[in-house]
């Protein structure tokens, strides 16, 4: 399923790119400002911020008080970037956790409950900004045929109630005996919510401000859109959502002059998605470097000198 949605995706994109002037998009992205690319990468520093939050949450849910805040930003920087830029998140995200948090001691089974709660953050957070972005623009997914506004609003109320219901229900803490899994109680669940929401505005904003004023788009669009793409990018297993991602951005949010747009997306991906797979990939291949060492300078092997004497 993911192989058909990647291929539909980039035969889209590549119908798409054909009509376009490379020429004239590379000349776009190297007229920007370079203000606003230093601000679209702070925003960027600000979203990965938020980010490192995902796994500090998860780690205190499940009791693990003792483990430091900066093991838990190193958890969160190496396994999401690496994961999405390799692709198959749900398999290479908790590996790279398991590395990371071997010195203390965690279980795979703890490794998978952190997994489950960083995850419940991340939809929480998605599905929250969609609901909000689609009530303010329903309009957002009119590119879509036979997509109309009120489909919109009717998909943002059922999302806003559905978050409602979940932190209603999930109050006063929740325990899965099938799992042994404590879920996060409802103010904690607020803080996701709120987590989730500062990681995606940063970064939608971040894409906003390398957009041309001139095409128009609002930040309410854009959200939605981004959150569309970044879904279905996920879906499709590729490699930071190749193909699929790209096109979603493409048709959410193209008009006359795609130039312009395609030039924007380029900056963003390289700003969002390369550099921070490249920091986060020698960041963690640093750090089983680092331990290696370690671990092959704590093995002296026995010398024959040492050996007892032989009695007579």
């Amino acid at each position: 399923m993911s192989l058909v949605i990647a291929a539909i995706a980039i035969a889209v994109l590549t119908r798409a790119v054909k009509k376009l002037d490379i020429d004239h998009v590379i000349a776009t992205a190297e007229a920007t400002d370079p203000k606003l690319i230093a601000l679209a990468l702070v925003l960027i520093a600000l979203s990965y911020g938020g980010l490192t939050f995902y796994d500090l949450f998860a780690l205190r849910t499940i009791g693990r008080k003792d483990i430091p805040f900066r093991a838990a930003a190193v958890g969160s920087f190496t396994s999401y970037p690496i994961a999405h830029g390799i692709g198959a998140v749900a398999l290479i995200s908790p590996l790279v956790r398991y590395r990371v948090y071997a010195p203390y001691k965690l279980r795979a089974l703890d490794i998978a409950k952190i997994s489950v709660l960083t995850g419940l953050t991340f939809w929480l957070g998605n599905l929250t900004a969609l609901g909000l972005s689609l009530m303010i623009d329903p309009d957002a997914f009119g590119w879509v045929e036979y997509w109309p506004p009120t489909l919109n609003r009717l998909i943002a109320a059922a999302l806003l109630c559905g978050i409602l219901v979940f932190v209603i229900w999930s109050w006063p803490g929740r325990r899965s005996q099938r799992w042994r899994l404590r879920l996060p109680s409802g103010p904690t669940v607020l803080l996701q919510i709120l987590i989730g929401l500062f990681d995606l505005s940063t970064a939608a904003l971040a894409m906003y401000v390398l957009i041309p004023a001139e095409l128009g788009i609002d930040v309410a669009r854009l959200m939605a859109v981004l959150i569309a793409a970044t879904l279905l990018g996920f879906a499709s297993h590729a490699p930071a959502g190749i193909g699929l991602f790209d096109a979603t951005i493409m048709l959410g949010l193209g008009g006359d002059d795609q130039d312009q747009l395609l030039a924007a997306l380029l900056m963003f991906r390289i700003l969002y998605h390369l550099i921070p797979f490249v920091l986060s990939l020698s960041l963690f291949g640093g750090i089983e470097l680092r331990r290696s060492w370690r671990e092959g300078g704590a093995v002296r092997p026995a010398s024959s000198a040492s050996a007892p004497p032989c009695r007579q």
